[in-house]
């Protein structure tokens, strides 16, 4: 265990080939259990991550970020000089989808000599810790996603109109129940969530922010070091990461792989 309710680093395991299912299953239930989990040391190619996380459900194609060229089933973050980071804010994975990845299984290719360093919160833990009251006002509350507020400026103009058909607002439970353990989750957070449902955007700001500050209390926390040829696997319902841009100018590398979801339900 890495953090107090969130966090575990696994070994003894090679992840460069198929693996039978009892395996399988093992890491998934630990991942349910911990909500994000480590290896390390573990060399495997572009196409050896995609077959890891084939063994966990389709995979999804980013439709705004870059993929790995030969595998588009990978997004590829590449930082450097020119490029610094942006995941730097607390989130949910694609919540803009109508049905958000349930596992993301992330890569360190090259990482910074110091910084890069990724959080995890426990979103089940930032639901408990709300009080009583606040939890009643939540329940039926509806939120509103949208890939405009990240990725709209990367869409060309003439492509927008498409992009907005293939991908329209979508309205989420701002607390969901996990499906394998019927836990209440936090669903909430800053970069996607345009407004919530029945209030203006400016109405919603304040309850937006309220509760995706729960994610920031480093009791719910835990944080992960990273190192060439380190993963991380995430329940992306379960945790909401940060990804620290605290290495400019230097390097960072990563590759990630994501496991289509269900749309999330009270």
């Amino acid at each position: 265990m890495i953090g107090a309710t969130i966090g575990a680093e696994l070994s003894g395991v090679d992840l460069t080939g198929n693996l039978p299912k009892a395996v399988v299953a093992e890491i998934y239930q630990a991942l349910v259990d911990y909500k994000v989990i480590f290896f390390r040391n573990q060399r495997i190619s572009s196409a050896q991550h995609v077959s890891f996380a084939k063994q966990f459900g389709d995979l999804e194609i980013h439709p705004f970020i870059p993929s790995n060229t030969g595998h588009p089933e990978l997004v590829r973050f590449e930082k450097g000089a020119d490029t610094g980071g942006y995941e730097n804010a607390w989130h949910h994975d694609v919540t803009w989808r109508e049905e958000p990845s349930k596992i993301a299984i992330l890569r360190a290719i090259s990482v910074p000599p110091t910084g890069g360093d990724t959080m995890f919160a426990d979103m089940y833990a930032s639901y408990e810790a709300l009080d009583d009251s606040t939890r009643a006002e939540l329940e039926g509350m509806v939120a509103v996603h949208d890939f405009v507020r990240s990725f709209g400026r990367q869409v060309p103009e003439d492509q927008r109109a498409e992009m907005r058909e293939k991908y329209p607002t979508v309205e989420h439970p701002v607390v969901g129940t996990h499906p394998i353990t019927n836990r209440p989750y936090l669903f909430v957070n800053r970069i996607f969530i345009d407004h919530i449902k029945g209030l203006s955007r400016e109405e919603s700001v304040p309850v937006i922010d309220k509760l995706a500050r729960q994610a920031e209390w480093a009791e719910h926390q835990c944080r992960f070091h990273w190192a060439p040829n380190s993963i991380a696997v995430w329940d992306n319902r379960a945790a909401q990461h940060y990804a620290l841009s605290d290495y400019w100018p230097d390097v960072r590398v990563m590759e990630r792989a994501s496991v289509a979801g269900e749309r999330p339900t009270a």
